[in-house]
């Protein structure tokens, strides 16, 4: 098969062990990242089967209309970037692992990166010593500190358990199905959103974004933190109502900010609000981006590509296509 596989960013995929497992297809990567649609259903025209790493590239009906040769997208997790009823209706298979009981170790622990690192304010610290100056402020401990998980998943539920084992406080806020989860696993919940809000010295989000999530987290929940508190986010952007974090963070409540995720990615305007603040720590979506964590993920996605080569595709879905493949 004409295999295409687009944001690789660091050329990193035929670097991976499980790379092996594509040979004796054709493989073209592109490193750079676009979204305009002429240029993509240009390079993508005799793609059969296209490779998507996360939610990178929008893959939406006016460019699956001009692909008339794909006939699968393979990827794991979560598909909001892609169109699924145009994947139906014009014979694309999709298929995509939800991985189930194994949560992204990588999300979890670069998760607890960025709270180590906003309380002591590592990076400014570090750019303060490269710049001649020795000490620039006195940082947070996180032993007796309350960690708010905000969506007791498998990402949530891996954090907890770190911060237990830094000795803090858990108190957890979700669904009540994922509450009755976490209060089974030795956690205390909250009595509702406001309290949440208010207890919390380190907030940290992990839902998937989907309609009913979508500017969940609103301004007047923000107020509601602690001038000391620090939000982290290493989910979804959108979780978070548009502009409700910028402003919160320069009234200073919540008076520190972790970021991993942006409404348009990649960032590349170095004039971003969260950019230039001094009490925010941002990364470039770096949470699942470790090696192992691409050998898990890309073992999954070649593997449905071979599957689908032998006529048996797997975790399809959009089972309604199998009766209409190209």
């Amino acid at each position: 098969m004409h295999i295409s596989i687009l944001d690789d960013y660091f050329d990193t995929l035929r670097t991976l062990d499980c790379f092996g497992k594509l040979a004796g297809h054709d493989v073209t990567i592109w490193n750079d990242h676009v979204q305009d649609v002429d240029l993509l259903a240009e390079r993508l025209r005799d793609t059969e089967a296209l490779v998507l790493i996360r939610e990178r590239t929008q893959i939406r009906a006016p460019l699956l209309e001009r692909l008339p040769k794909l006939k699968l997208i393979s990827q794991r997790s979560v598909y909001p970037h892609i169109d699924i009823d145009a994947c139906t209706r014009l014979g694309i298979v999709v298929s995509s692992g939800q991985h189930a009981d194994t949560p992204s170790y990588a999300t979890a622990e670069f998760t607890w990166g960025l709270v180590l690192a906003a309380m002591r304010a590592i990076p400014q610290q570090m750019a303060a010593l490269k710049a001649g100056k020795w000490q620039i402020g006195v940082g947070h401990t996180v032993r007796g500190k309350t960690l708010g998980i905000y969506g007791y998943g498998r990402i949530g539920a891996v954090v907890a358990g770190y911060g237990k084992a830094f000795g803090m406080k858990v108190l957890v806020w979700a669904r009540e199905p994922a509450m009755v989860k976490a209060r089974a696993d030795g956690y205390e919940t909250a009595t509702d959103k406001a309290a949440f809000f208010e207890q919390c010295d380190v907030l940290s989000l992990h839902m998937r974004l989907v309609d009913a999530t979508r500017g969940l987290v609103t301004a007047a929940d923000l107020v509601r933190m602690k001038p000391t508190a620090l939000l982290v986010n290493t989910s979804r952007a959108p979780l978070i109502e548009p502009n409700a974090l910028v402003n919160a963070l320069r009234a200073g409540r919540p008076g520190m900010a972790a970021v991993d995720v942006y409404e348009k990615e990649p960032l590349r305007d170095t004039s971003d609000p969260l950019l230039t603040m001094d009490n925010v720590v941002c990364t470039p979506h770096l949470g699942y981006v470790s090696r192992d964590e691409y050998e898990i993920q890309f073992t999954d996605i070649f593997d449905q590509i071979i599957a689908y080569a032998a006529g048996t595709p797997i975790n399809v879905v959009n089972p309604d296509v199998l009766g209409r493949r190209r």
